[in-house]
């Protein structure tokens, strides 16, 4: 990992439809020290918060059933102090629509593909917050 090690104990919720991706993310970060689990969209992510405490989320913007707009939605009413915990993970967020939602919300984003270097400075950047 660059920078500081992982605070030990830091939990993050990876929201990805994309299994290899997920799994990917979740290899890297977990080799930096850090619990992680998968949710393969906003209604899995949903039931996993309600479950247990995250620290981080890592959300595609694109997925069935609840994308990522929507499980943001969602933390805002049900969990506000999650809502200002998520980075949106994505291939592109070229519509109009999309752009307006990520400007309002403020989330970082990492666009894929993306470099470990990049993951990993993202997720430190936002824990230390």
């Amino acid at each position: 990992m660059s920078g500081s090690e992982a605070p030990s104990g830091k939990r993050i919720l990876v929201v990805d439809d994309e299994a290899p991706l997920a799994a990917l993310m979740t290899d890297i970060l977990s080799a930096d020290g850090y619990t992680v689990d998968i949710a393969v969209n906003g209604l899995a992510a949903l039931a996993h918060i309600e479950r247990g405490a995250y620290d981080l989320i890592l959300s595609d913007l694109r997925m069935p059933e609840l994308d990522g707009p929507g499980l943001y939605r969602e933390l805002e009413r049900r969990r506000p102090e999650l809502a200002r915990r998520i980075a949106f993970v994505t291939g592109s967020a070229q519509s109009v629509g999309m752009e307006h939602f990520l400007e309002r919300t403020g989330a970082p984003i990492l666009y894929k593909p993306f470099r470990i270097q990049d993951l990993q400075k993202l997720v430190s950047d936002l824990l230390e917050r």
